[in-house]
């Protein structure tokens, strides 16, 4: 886990939020937003948030501040773009309904198509909107070092960005201005490097003739150790290349949370079955999903593996899936009933992703401002949430 974010909310009495709840730490949000704004100055690409990744918007004010605007994965993300972030607003999705298209285009300044065929088909419509939008295609330059399949754009058979062999000719980009990449997950400069490389072998015949290009998500710019240098030169080596007309987009979703965030339980009950087993009030498959997907283990602040520390416990939550657990955990003293567990690096692909199974209420989120040393508890869930959403 990252020592910034374990001293920092070591010191943060958080007894006093509701459970379960998010919080996030300013201070440590911009802290990242400073990083990504130094790769913009340095290098001349512009970084927008992917709200996919991390969609606080109570902390609009103090991203735009930093980022050149956000991008959508549809409609809803888009609208959430213009109407929060502003700035910039661009869109990319696998296919486009028409009328969510149509809605698009009054909202958006890019949308990236996945295919040819998805451009023809919007292309009358796009071009009799009226507004001027910059048109793109997502490409697959068929270069995958993702280790887990199911983030892993590149992988064989997948539906995400258009084959080199599937342009059949200059026709099926006429009329788009930009080139749309993204192969990476959770990785490092190098990744991106070589990436790069087999996107410039398959498709570098086009790329002269773009306005942009954007080299997609995945990248863990603010992660401690992350090659900033490397990035920078990427991008300016890029642009000396194909041209210095050509603006060069990054849009990072979890570098932008990273390391700035806590999820908040309580231990509800204690029970045992070979093993002692904590039933709390956070759960795995409606709070914190990536952990039976990808899967990881979450980092609880004071614990640690099990049988490294005197008392180990089997943490469940009160849901009724069987599979519902988050792990086991030792702690060097034994827990209570009411005792407050601090998860750690929540904020990233954690409340974008929240369910309401089991009608289990969602995380309050609350943020916590370093300069008052006071948390502010910005919104709570309830049974309207859940009911609103069913019919």
């Amino acid at each position: 886990m990252s020592d910034a974010l374990t001293e920092a909310f070591e010191k943060i009495d958080l007894t006093k939020v509701p459970s379960p709840c998010h919080v996030l730490h300013r201070g440590l949000l911009e802290n990242n937003l400073r990083i990504l704004r130094s790769v913009m100055d340095r290098s001349g690409a512009k970084i927008i948030l992917a709200l996919k990744g991390f969609a606080q918007f109570s902390e609009a004010k103090l991203i735009r501040k930093y980022l050149v605007g956000t991008t959508a994965s549809g409609i809803n993300e888009a609208l959430l773009g213009r109407e929060e972030f502003d700035g910039e607003v661009h869109a990319y999705s696998p296919a486009f309904k028409d009328d969510e298209f149509a809605h698009l285009l009054r909202v958006a300044d890019h949308i990236s198509f996945n295919s040819p065929s998805q451009w023809k088909h919007h292309r009358a419509a796009a071009q009799a909107s009226g507004r001027k939008v910059s048109f793109g295609l997502r490409v697959n330059p068929e270069h995958a070092e993702v280790e887990v399949a199911l983030y892993n754009p590149c992988a064989a058979g997948s539906r995400l960005g258009t084959l080199r062999s599937e342009i059949k000719s200059a026709a099926d980009l006429e009329g788009l201005e930009g080139l749309h990449f993204h192969t990476m997950c959770q990785q490092g400069a190098d990744v991106l490097e070589r990436t790069v490389a087999a996107f410039e072998a398959k498709f570098g015949e086009f790329i002269p003739k773009m306005k942009w290009v954007n080299f997609g998500g995945g990248h863990h710019i603010t992660r401690p150790g992350y090659d900033l240098d490397l990035l920078v030169k990427i991008v300016t080596r890029f642009r000396a290349k194909w041209g210095e007309h050509i603006q060069i987009y990054l849009e990072p979703g979890e570098a932008v949370g990273i390391g700035t965030g806590v999820l908040v339980g309580t231990v509800l009950d204690i029970v045992r079955n070979d093993i002692d087993i904590a039933i709390i009030d956070v759960s795995a498959t409606n709070h914190m999903p990536d952990t039976l997907e990808m899967p990881y283990r979450a980092d609880i602040l004071g614990a640690d593996m099990p049988g490294k520390l005197k008392h180990t416990y089997r943490l469940g939550s009160v849901t009724c899936l069987a599979g519902d657990v988050i792990g086991d955990y030792s702690f060097a003293e034994p827990l209570k009933i009411g005792q407050r567990l601090v998860f750690m690096d929540m904020s990233h692909y954690t409340f974008v992703k929240n369910t309401t199974f089991n009608g289990i209420p969602l995380p309050a989120i609350a943020s916590f401002e370093p300069t008052s040393g006071q948390i502010q508890v910005i919104k709570k869930f309830g049974y309207a949430d859940y009911k609103n959403r069913l019919s």
